[in-house]
Order: C-alpha cells, then structure tokens, then sequence
C-alpha cells in the first residue's frame, strides 16, 4: 500500500498538497479508511476537496481495480430515482428502447460515490436504504434479481446529525453511511497548507511568478471560507493579472478586499502582530503570554473579544492554549471493535501441552493480535495461553486465546477467548487512545464490550 500524500502518487491526476500536521494525521486516517470495508462518510464545507478523498478512497481500497461510479445526488431527479439507480428493461416504459444497467450495477464489485447525500428527498432516502443493504433488486420492467456489491462513499456539506434531528434526513440511513466518518479540516484550520497550496496553484499558471512574503501572510490570516477552491481562483486571478515576476501585498488585497465575510475585524494582515506570523500562530502566542486569559490576549492582538472567540472555533483551538485539535473523524461502535493498531512487541504463547515459544505481535486489537516468527505447527483453532505488554504502559496482558489463521512465513492472527476484566479494560483503554491520537473522536463505548473479551463480534479483530 502506498502513501497518500506524496508528490509521486496522484489521485485522479490531482496531487495533494499537505503541509501541515493537522491534513497529515489526516491524511493518515484516510488511508486506514482506504483498506477497510464500510462504507464512508465524508463531511467538510464547500470547496475542501471531498471528491478528491473519495477518489483516494477508492484508489488505495482493495476495490481499486473495479469500477469508481459517481452521482451528484443533487442533481438526481425524483422521477429518475429508480431507472437511474436500479436500471430498467426494453418497453419498461415510453423511450425505454433498449435496457440499460443502473449506476449501482455498473459499479459492482467497486465504489459507488454518492456525491451531495444531503440533498436527497426523503422518498429516495429509503429506497436508497434498501439497496444499501443489499437487497435484491430488479430492474424496472424486469423479472431477473440484481444484487450487487458495492463500497458506498458518501460526502455531504450538511451536518446530518442536525438534519436527522429536523427530520430531514432518515437516521437509519445516517448509521447505514457513517461506519467511517471523516471530517475535512477547513483550509482555516490548516494555515500552513496556504503558502504551499497558493505556491502550487501558482506555478500551474505560471512557473516564473512568485509571491512575495507579504502577500503570504496575507493569504494565511485570511479566513476563507470558499476554502482551496477559493484559493484556487483567486491565485488564477492574481497570476492572469501579474505586472511583474512577484506578486505583492497590495495585487492579494486587491482581489480579497471584496470576499465575502466579516468586515470587522477580518485580520487580513492590516494588524502589525498578525503580520508576524500566522493567524492562528499569533493567537497561541498572545494566549501563552497571557496565561490563557482571553480578554488580554485579544487586547495583545488588537481585536475584540468576541472575534478572538470566532477565531478560536476557527481555527480549532479547544482552549486558550490551543492544545488539542478537533476530532477529524468519528468510528461507530461497530467500527470500534475492528480496529487494529500497528504494534512491534514481544509476546510469549504457550500452548495446551505447556510448550512455550516467543513471537512478535504486529497488530493489536479488542479481539485478538496479528503474529510473527510463530515457528510451532499449530492445529485448528489449537487452544493458546498468550502473555504481553501493552506499549507504554505498565500492563501485562495475560488472556486464553485460540487460532484464528495461519499464513506462511510465521504470520498467524489469535483470537482472545478470555481474559480478566482488568486485562481487557487495559487494552480497550489503550485502543481508545490509539484512536484519539489518530484524530478519531470516539462514540461512547458499547456497554456489551465491557461484559469480557471472549465474544465472536470481536473475533475479526485477530490481526488479520
């Protein structure tokens, strides 16, 4: 599996442009969610690039060689739904001359993107549910069953929690698509990707022009709220507009002194300490110098209270020193208990017989531990005592196990059959913080998985 953010592997022609750790992390979580199964929900403002990452999601998936289909489901008309999702048969109606296979048979054993979810009528909202759950279907004027089978990627600048709450969206259409929920970080929340992505678009137009470091910083203090598509155009304007091989201060706040947005306090440079550094860099500055207090730092930075409190939601800050970024992505509970973490620990097994042996586990999840350098013959299921020590902790796992699979060169998954309730809170602690350090905001735990470690939903978690 190759990384996602490198300049040598493109999506659908496009590199992505990463510069800072918050689209690294999550960039990362993108790729994990590129080798699993569910489906996936993407959610972030106009213009942040959420077809790209469905592209990549598709692109690095197991799937990668099928079929990619999309649909605007925007622009999918009611009366439509049904011959464009499901097909439709010679005579099933006037004009239907000939068949023709729907979207989702077309993007069998592949990846079908359904582009602006929120936007669908509710009345097309649960016959797409049926086919989520893949359901048998016919064509329209058919006799013969359909069943195919797709990954669902799904993305949307709407909050669905909220429009499931108005009743605007069905809520067991939102589970059925947020197995994955990953949420882009608005271009605000990533100030050091500016300069790199303005530089990039730049060199598209023209490889000889250049920005000034003035007209930098003023790109990073502004807001934008078109997010990289709005940079984008604005970089082409300013480029097809160039008097001259640098472009200034005075040619960026021509093209932005007409953006939409705040007129007040904006902070698109003319502020002498916003000038020194990055937006979001000068407010953790002046919130450090002041101890965290909110009414002295924006008197420091010369803006009002109340700004300074939108800047914080801005630009991710959780608190006055601006510590913990926003979870970028949320795991269901399902999703939860198939999470592995990658790991390089010695473990100890011992075997029904009492033949001991020494092996290194690779992952680690709430169900079991993917192995290697297992020299022993093991038979089916053969019944484990395995002993290990969680990284960075103190603890030491000891839990009965049993073989889940085998494969060559001493790589076997084990699935835990029991473990003591302090074992196993251990190590789902440890997950929990595996994922939070991911950038995964995770759902409250499933009360069923604090009862032990020996269920069979845990089971596909042995390492595979």
């Amino acid at each position: 599996m190759t990384t996602l953010a490198t300049p040598n592997n493109p999506v659908n022609g496009t590199h992505f442009i990463v510069a800072s750790e918050v689209m690294r992390r999550f960039m990362t979580m993108v790729e994990r969610v590129a080798r699993h199964v569910g489906t996936v929900l993407i959610i972030g403002e106009t213009g942040t690039g959420k077809e790209l990452l469905a592209h990549a999601v598709h692109q690095h998936s197991l799937r990668c060689g099928k079929p990619l289909v999309e649909i605007n489901c925007a622009a999918l008309p009611e009366n439509l739904v049904e011959s464009e999702l499901f097909g439709y048969e010679k005579g099933a109606f006037s004009g239907a001359d000939a068949p023709k296979p729907g979207l989702f048979e077309l993007a069998h054993m592949g990846t079908i993107f359904l582009d602006e979810i929120g936007e669908l009528d509710l009345k097309i909202q649960v016959k797409l549910l049926r086919i989520l759950d893949r359901a048998p279907y016919y064509r329209l004027g058919g006799h013969r069953k359909i069943t195919s089978d797709v990954r669902v990627v799904a993305a949307t600048n709407r909050n669905l929690k909220e429009e499931v709450k108005a009743g605007r969206f069905r809520k067991d259409l939102y589970h059925r698509l947020s197995q994955f929920e990953v949420c882009v970080p608005p271009l605000r929340e990533r100030i050091e990707d500016i300069p790199a992505l303005a530089e990039h678009f730049l060199r598209q137009q023209d490889s000889h022009l250049k920005f000034s470091q003035e007209a930098l910083h003023l790109l990073e203090s502004y807001p934008w709220p078109g997010n990289v598509r709005e940079l984008q155009n604005l970089v082409n304007k300013v480029a097809v507009l160039a008097s001259g091989p640098e472009i200034g201060h005075s040619e960026v706040q021509h093209e932005l002194k007409n953006a939409p947005g705040d007129d007040n306090d904006k902070m698109t440079g003319s502020d002498p300490v916003i000038q020194t550094g990055t937006a979001a860099h000068a407010i953790k500055k002046a919130l450090e110098s002041t101890g965290g207090h909110r009414g002295l730092a924006a008197e420091q930075l010369g803006i009002s209270r109340r700004t300074l409190s939108r800047k914080l939601r801005e630009y991710g800050l959780s608190s006055a020193r601006g510590m913990a970024p926003p979870a970028q992505g949320t795991l269901s509970i399902e999703q939860q208990r198939y999470f592995r973490a990658p790991v390089r620990i010695p473990v100890s097994l011992q075997t029904s017989d009492g033949s001991e042996m020494n092996c290194t586990a690779v992952n680690l999840g709430g169900g079991g531990l993917g192995l290697e350098g297992v020299t022993a013959v093991l038979g089916h299921q053969a019944e484990l005592r395995v002993r290990f020590r969680l990284p960075d902790s103190e603890a030491t796992i000891t839990a009965q196990a049993r073989l889940a699979w085998t494969s060559s060169g001493g790589r076997v998954g084990i699935t835990f059959t029991d473990a003591d309730s302090a074992a196993h809170q251990a190590v789902r602690r440890w997950l929990r913080q595996k994922m939070a350090d991911e950038g995964w905001g995770v759902q409250s735990e499933d009360p069923a998985l604090s009862k032990g470690a020996g269920t069979e939903s845990r089971a596909a978690s042995a390492g595979e």
